[in-house]
């Protein structure tokens, strides 16, 4: 497919690896619908830029925790770009929680955000468009039993069935696919540590560029869907 004229909502796009989706989208000639919850300066900004690259983009707030608010983010997505082709569930929370120390309302509010979420604005964007595509962003997690952050391994291994089998009911109007990155995003204070990288048999950190790279090459591929793609230079594969 041609990204072209196509107009996207990106989830969580007004920073880290939600404003590179954004800005890769918009280089590509796509429209731009950046949601965010409370970072309204930087999805701002980031519309600003965008704008001035030749892009469309407007910006949309939204509390995933709010009834409703999957219908109502589509609704106003659609009311300000005027048409959806692209959707990209990237927003998240990660918090490690071991399962010792699992509080129901920390659980709960991973499972919101990270798995009920994508499952509501899926179906309300299913709803509402002809022909689409859909990328989930994942995590290399969900190919390991790794005990550190339980509620969220959880919630983004359900994300990686619930891609399948959206899939599958949504062919043949809508591809849905998921992008699953490694230890790739630095962490937003200068000289904080990253999280350790654990093995990589390729020897090398992938990049958000990598992760980026991804997810184009799902939206413009017309015969791939249910598909998850590991960028995390092998790290799956150690479990």
């Amino acid at each position: 497919m041609d990204l072209r004229g196509q107009t996207a909502l990106v989830t969580g796009g007004a920073k880290r690896l939600g404003a590179a989706l954004c800005a890769a989208l918009a280089a590509e000639g796509c429209n731009v619908v950046i949601h965010y919850k409370r970072s309204g300066r930087a999805a701002a900004d980031l519309a600003a830029r965008l704008r001035a690259s030749g892009a469309k983009a407007w910006t949309v707030a939204g509390d995933f925790q709010k009834p409703s608010f999957a219908e109502d983010l589509v609704r106003r997505a659609l009311a300000a770009s005027g048409k959806l082709d692209i959707l990209i569930n990237n927003a998240a929370i990660f918090d490690k929680q071991r399962l010792s120390r699992i509080t129901a309302a920390a659980a709960r509010a991973e499972w919101e955000v990270n798995l009920l979420a994508p499952l509501l604005i899926i179906q309300a964007f299913s709803r509402q468009v002809a022909r689409a595509r859909v990328i989930n962003l994942l995590d290399t997690r969900i190919a390991s039993n790794r005990a550190d952050a339980v509620p969220y391994s959880l919630a983004k291994k359900s994300l990686a069935d619930l891609t399948r089998l959206a899939a599958l009911e949504l062919a043949p109007r809508i591809t849905v696919n998921a992008v699953a990155p490694g230890p790739v995003l630095i962490a937003d204070a200068p000289g904080a540590a990253r999280e350790r990288a654990g093995p990589l048999p390729l020897k090398i950190r992938p990049t958000v560029r990598d992760v980026v790279q991804a997810a184009l090459f799902l939206l413009k591929s017309e015969a791939i869907t249910g598909q998850i793609i590991f960028v995390d230079s092998g790290r799956h594969l150690a479990g």
